[in-house]
């Protein structure tokens, strides 16, 4: 059972290629990480999966996305919602005007209306402060707040998987703790989750799997422990030893070439 990208080759307007050939999978009771610069191609990935493409103008020309091995990259967003996979969107993304309850409402358009209460009973219970306020106007959270929310109305949906993007961004040290534990806490429910998120050191430090995109491509993947002891994504990635124009290939590149010449 599991999420799977295979090969995927995506074009923007028919012009514009912003995958060119990018493989992961993530397992229904996993935390797989993607790291990458800013254009490496993380959020067309996310885009491919929940069928949000098309929006932007762009269409997968290679490869496929596989759900428990169907294949669902065809299906529009609320049909990979019902098949199963749910997204955070980066920036929350709240109805800043609905109450707490009305936006976790919008997260169950794709189920029966018959037990609402259920759900609501456990997204509450996942956030007991959601429950304080859950008659409050959304667009006067906290960020923190916001992001649980957001994270709430998502799976209220009770997806198999779970698609978070930059779940930390913005948000205060103590409060990236409290999100990293939650995240935690979903995955030992059994929900897969794929996680985007640019504090490398966070996503690493909770996934069980990793994979590093550059530039439409993913060019490593391997257990999480075993990016987190990686020389060069502790320079590249936990370091902040290479700067935004140099790539981890470049920086691999240039210690395989100094060893050849020493």
């Amino acid at each position: 059972m599991s999420l799977g990208v295979h090969n995927l080759e995506v074009v923007y307007e028919d012009v514009m290629l912003a995958l060119r050939g990018a493989s992961l999978s993530v397992p229904q009771d996993k935390i797989v990480a993607v790291l990458g610069a800013n254009g490496a191609g993380k959020t067309t990935l996310l885009r491919a999966i929940t069928g949000l493409l098309d929006v932007h103008r762009g269409k997968i020309t290679r490869g496929h996305v596989s759900l428990d091995g169907s294949t669902i990259d065809t299906r529009k967003a609320a049909g990979v919602v019902k098949a199963g996979v749910s997204q955070v969107m980066e920036g929350r993304r709240v109805f800043t005007e609905f109450t707490v309850e009305e936006n976790l409402r919008v997260g169950a358009h794709t189920q029966s209306s018959g037990d609402l209460k259920d759900k609501y009973d456990r997204i509450y219970g996942m956030f007991p402060i959601l429950a304080d306020r859950k008659d409050a106007v959304a667009g006067y959270l906290s960020g923190g707040e916001q992001q649980m929310l957001a994270i709430g109305r998502a799976m209220m949906a009770q997806p198999k998987y779970l698609l978070l993007d930059e779940p930390s961004l913005g948000l205060a040290p103590k409060i990236v703790e409290q999100i990293r534990d939650l995240i935690v806490s979903i995955r030992d429910s059994g929900t897969g989750i794929l996680l985007i998120e640019q504090n490398a050191a966070m996503a690493l430090s909770i996934a069980d799997h990793g994979y590093v995109m550059e530039n439409g491509l993913t060019v490593m993947d391997a257990p999480a422990e075993k990016l987190r002891a990686d020389s060069d994504i502790q320079e590249f990635y936990l370091g902040g030893g290479a700067d935004s124009t140099t790539s981890l290939r470049d920086v691999k590149h240039y210690k395989r070439r100094k060893r050849w010449l020493s």
